[in-house]
């Protein structure tokens, strides 16, 4: 049975909170005895989930895409023992198929505003001598996915500041973990587009999943934590001396045809 540590008397924020991931990630926490901060941009999504939640739940409108929104969530939210930054946009597609302006708000929701949260809220936590930074990235934050070099360069930035902080922020207290989600089923960016997993992908993870992996890394201080299947794990312990390979293995595998289905799917909320 996976860790789950108690945080009874904590303060946790979680963006993205609109979406599958964010809901079960906020239940999760809720139900470990966090009081659980939601932000997302649908004020009426986050809402019926505080509802749901009933004690402990507060909700914090905010859209990440627009600068400057990051810092003033902060604000808003206070004190924060437990910060995931889940919050994401897809970025399937060439990069020259968007506008600078719809790569901005990729790379604003995906990387900056996780950035700029951790530089508000890490302060505090050092202060008060104890806190988690969960980071949601991907399993396309380890290996290079064909047709999604904008999203890739989100995720691998992501986990590139979440181990450097790991490092750190050692024995100070504060802890730093990246979950790295692969397909989930129903949910998240693959979930929404209603797209079929490829033969031989392995079995779709949940939202649970992911939820579970945010207190595994709570209640261990794990620095990373993946959310896939046997293959798409692989995939990102070979890239690190191998990227050749699994890049060609990939594109074998039908990787640009996926991709373009993604970005196809996705194309309206970029």
């Amino acid at each position: 049975m996976a860790r789950r540590p108690d945080l009874s008397g904590q303060t946790a924020l979680v963006t993205g909170a609109t979406g599958g991931l964010g809901k079960a990630i906020a239940r999760g926490l809720h139900g470990a005895g966090a009081t659980v901060n939601l932000s997302g941009r649908r004020a009426e999504v986050l809402d019926s989930l505080v509802a749901e939640l009933g004690d402990r739940a507060g909700s914090l409108p905010a859209d990440l895409s627009k600068p400057g929104e990051a810092v003033a969530l902060a604000e808003r939210a206070g004190a924060v023992d437990v910060l995931v930054a889940n919050a994401g946009l897809g970025g399937s597609g060439a990069l020259g198929d968007y506008t600078l302006e719809q790569a901005d708000r990729v790379l604003e929701v995906n990387l900056r505003s996780a950035v700029h949260l951790t530089h508000a809220l890490l302060p505090g936590m050092l202060e008060r001598g104890r806190g988690h930074l969960v980071y949601i990235s991907s399993i396309s934050g380890k290996t290079p996915t064909v047709g999604a070099s904008l999203y890739s360069a989100t995720k691998f930035g992501l986990r590139g500041f979440a181990l450097a902080l790991h490092e750190d922020l050692r024995d100070t207290g504060v802890g730093v973990t990246a979950v790295f989600p692969g397909f989930i089923a129903g949910e998240g960016l693959w979930g929404d587009t209603g797209l079929k997993l490829p033969a031989g992908a392995g079995r779709l993870r949940s939202p649970d999943d992911v939820a579970a992996a945010v207190l595994k890394g709570i209640a261990t201080g794990r620095p990373e934590i993946d959310v896939a299947p046997l293959v798409q794990r692989s995939g990102g312990w070979l890239t690190g001396f191998a990227p050749r390979l699994v890049a060609a293995s990939m594109r074998r595998a039908g990787g640009a045809r996926l991709s373009a289905s993604l970005a196809d799917a996705q194309r309206e909320k970029r």
